[in-house]
C-alpha cells in the first residue's frame, strides 16, 4: 500500500481536520507513490488518518481527499464531491445577481487544488496541485456532465503550480469558447471576460458583493480606484452615482477591457478617467499635485503568497495605504483589500494602523470586507480565508 507514516505527535493537525501535511511531518514513505497518487496517511503507531494526494516536490507533501478509510479516490468520488459543491451553491446567488459564480473552491469543498468558475455557458477549471493534476480528465468530464456547459477551459497557469513541480497548462478541454467572447452579468452590469489570458480565471468573482457595496458608497463622491483591472469597482461606482472615477492600472490590456466594459454598459464616459501607470509611483504623483478624493479603493494583486513573504508584503501595503490616506479628504473613505494568504487579517489591520500613524491622520474602521459566499472558508482550514478588507473613515 502507498502510504505516508508521520512522525510521533505530528498527526495532531489532521485530527483537527486540517487538510495539509508538510514535508517535515513525514517520517517515511512506503510503496513508492508518484506525484498525484492517493496515499494513506498514518500516525506513527499505524492508525489510519486520511486519504491524501501525494506531492513529492512540494513543501505541502500531501493534501487530504477524504477522512474515511472505506472511501476510494476515483472518478466517482470526484464527481460526488463536485455535485455536493454545486448543490451547496444552489441558493447562494440568484440569477438576478449574476450568471457567474465559483463552483468549486479547493480545500473548502473537499477538492484540494481544484478551482472551477462558471461564466454563463463556460466553466474555467484551475488544477493547482499534484492530486488535481492526476485527475484532470475525470474532473473535466465531471464538470461538463454536472453543469451541462458548452465549454470547459483550463487555466492551470498560476505560479503555485511550480511549487508542486508542475508546468503551466492552458487551453480548451471540452467544446469551444464562444466566437463572440465570454461575458458575464453582475448586479445589472455586463462585463467582457478574457478567460484565456486574464487574471486568475478571467475575473475576480470573490469581490462580487464588495463591488456592489462600493457602488452604494460612491454616490456623489470623487473616487480613485487603484489596481482597477477591468473596471469592476469603477463601473459600480459610476452606476452608483459617483461624481467622477479615476482608475489606475499598469496593464494597458486591462484598461482597454475596462473601457470596453464602460461602453458596454452605456455609462457616462465623461465621469471616467483612465491612467496606465505604476500605482506606487502614481500615488506619489497625485500627492505632489495636491489631488484629493472622497473615496479611494485599493485592490492590489497578491503581495505575499505565503507567510514567508509577509514582511516584504507589509512594506508594500503600508506604502500604498499611507499615500491613499494622505489623498483622502477629511471624512473620506478608504476601501483597502489584501488577497495575500500570507498576511492575516490581524496583521493587515496593524499595517493600516501604522500607515495612518505615519500619514499623520486619524482613521476609524467603519466596515469589513470578505470574499463572496461562493468562496467558503472551511473552519479547520483558516488558510482559505485569503481575501480581507477594511473600510476606513479618515477623521
Amino acid at each position: 500500500m502507498k502510504q505516508l507514516i508521520l512522525k510521533p505527535g505530528r498527526e495532531k493537525s489532521l485530527l483537527r481536520r486540517h487538510p495539509w501535511v508538510f514535508s517535515g511531518a513525514v517520517a517515511r514513505v512506503q510503496g513508492d507513490p508518484e506525484a498525484g497518487d492517493s496515499v494513506a496517511l498514518r500516525a506513527a503507531g499505524g492508525e489510519f488518518l486520511a486519504w491524501a494526494a501525494y506531492s513529492p516536490a512540494s513543501q505541502i507533501r500531501a493534501r487530504v481527499w477524504s477522512w474515511e478509510e472505506k472511501e476510494r479516490i476515483d472518478g466517482d468520488f470526484l464527481r460526488a464531491r463536485l455535485r455536493r459543491a454545486l448543490g451547496a451553491r444552489e441558493r447562494l446567488l440568484s440569477a438576478d445577481d449574476s450568471d457567474a459564480l465559483r463552483l468549486a473552491h479547493g480545500e473548502s469543498d473537499g477538492l484540494p487544488g481544484v478551482i472551477a468558475d462558471r461564466y454563463g455557458d463556460v466553466v474555467v477549471l484551475q488544477l493547482l496541485s499534484a492530486g488535481a493534476e492526476r485527475w484532470r480528465s475525470e474532473l473535466a468530464d465531471a464538470v461538463r456532465e454536472l453543469t451541462g456547459c458548452a465549454c470547459v477551459f483550463e487555466r492551470s497557469d498560476a505560479d503555485v503550480r511550480a511549487l508542486e513541480g508542475l508546468p503551466a497548462k492552458s487551453g480548451v478541454l471540452h467544446g469551444a469558447l464562444p466566437a463572440a467572447g465570454v461575458q458575464l452579468r453582475e448586479h445589472g452590469l455586463a462585463y467582457g471576460v478574457d478567460v484565456a489570458a486574464g487574471h486568475k480565471t478571467g475575473f475576480y468573482l470573490d469581490q462580487r458583493d464588495n463591488r456592489k457595496r462600493i457602488g452604494a458608497l460612491a454616490r456623489g463622491r470623487e473616487v480613485l480606484n487603484c489596481f482597477c483591472y477591468t473596471g469592476g469597482f469603477t463601473l459600480n461606482a459610476l452606476a452608483g452615482g459617483a461624481k467622477s472615477v479615476l482608475s489606475v492600472d499598469s496593464s494597458a490590456d486591462a484598461l482597454a477591457q475596462a473601457q470596453e466594459n464602460l461602453c458596454r454598459n452605456e455609462l457616462d464616459a465623461a465621469r471616467a478617467e483612465w491612467q496606465d501607470a505604476d500605482v506606487f509611483k502614481y500615488l506619489r504623483a497625485l500627492r505632489d499635485q495636491g489631488r484629493s478624493f472622497d473615496l479611494v479603493v485599493l485592490d492590489p494583486p497578491k503581495f505575499a503568497p505565503t507567510a514567508a513573504f509577509a514582511e516584504k508584503a507589509a512594506r508594500g501595503y503600508k506604502d500604498i495605504n499611507l499615500l491613499a490616506l494622505k489623498l483622502l479628504r477629511p471624512g473620506g473613505l478608504l476601501a483597502s483589500f489584501s488577497c495575500s494568504g500570507g498576511v492575516s487579517a490581524e496583521l493587515f489591520q496593524k499595517i493600516l494602523a501604522g500607515a495612518a500613524l505615519d500619514a499623520g491622520v486619524d482613521a476609524s474602521i467603519v466596515g469589513h470586507f470578505a470574499a463572496a459566499a461562493d468562496h467558503p472558508v472551511l473552519l479547520s482550514f483558516p488558510e482559505g480565508d485569503y481575501l480581507k478588507g477594511l473600510l476606513l473613515r479618515r477623521g
